[in-house]
């Protein structure tokens, strides 16, 4: 990994917007957010940013503790990543970097539809294109919405900003000696069951040879580092075509 990328969709799920076990927008959360994906497009990368919802509502979850249809539920989801959406615009269009917020669902006051061509016009004018409400439909994740708009895009690669630095043989918090992996091909995740990403996400990666860096965008200049292909940033998986470490 050392040429840097042209365009990458970075997912960023709805909790990184929160104070640690709290729900809504922290202020110093969002700013940092920002900060970092305005200085990874100083690069001159194509940025677009899919956000999750959960800092808002987790619509499965609120299906499993209720008698809620699943349906309903996966739409309240959607319009939390709407909020997400709108804050994160605001906070990189007060760094004076341009934003456009893209639905999947239609909600023209607030944001334009998303429309490939229309968002292939926003990277040419400089512009970060953020996304929401998923894919539009219930029942499917926002990491699955990640990897559908990174195919659509034509991205390098799709990152996936988490709050560890890579991708273990188990949960770093609650075992010590977890294995932390720097590169794996999707075989290897899917064989491990790693759990990277959903089901549907990871395989429509794999078939489209789609690679995926999962790091910790926490730490101060990791995104741009990653967009600038910088080794030793998190864990890639890549095509089963490539040998791993």
């Amino acid at each position: 990994m050392s040429q840097p990328y042209k365009r990458v969709v970075l997912k960023i799920s709805g909790e990184s917007f929160a104070g640690e076990g709290e729900l809504g927008i922290h202020p110093d959360e969002l700013m940092l957010i920002a900060d970092e994906i305005a200085s990874a497009r100083e690069t001159g990368a194509d940025i677009a940013v899919v956000v999750g919802g959960g800092n808002i509502i987790r619509g499965a979850k609120l299906a499993e503790s209720t008698s809620f249809d699943q349906s309903a539920s996966d739409y309240m989801g959607m319009l939390g990543t709407v909020i997400n959406g709108l804050a994160l615009k605001e906070a990189l269009e007060s760094r004076n970097q341009a934003a456009r917020v893209m639905s999947a669902i239609n909600l023209t006051s607030v944001a334009e539809p998303f429309i490939r061509a229309r968002a292939m016009r926003h990277f040419e004018k400089g512009r970060i294109v953020i996304l929401v409400a998923g894919t539009g439909n219930p029942f499917f994740t926002t990491d699955t919405c990640a990897s559908l708009r990174a195919i659509e895009l034509g991205a390098d690669i799709l990152l996936k900003a988490t709050k560890v630095d890579g991708i273990y043989d188990a949960d770093p918090h609650k075992v010590p000696d977890a294995v932390r992996y720097d590169n794996l091909n999707f075989s290897e995740v899917l064989d491990r069951q790693l759990g990277v990403m959903d089901l549907t996400a990871m395989t429509m990666c794999m078939e489209h040879k789609l690679p995926i860096c999962v790091f910790d965008f926490k730490k101060q200049g990791n995104i741009r580092r990653v967009v600038e292909g910088t080794p030793g940033i998190g864990t890639l998986v890549l095509p089963d075509q490539h040998t791993t470490v």
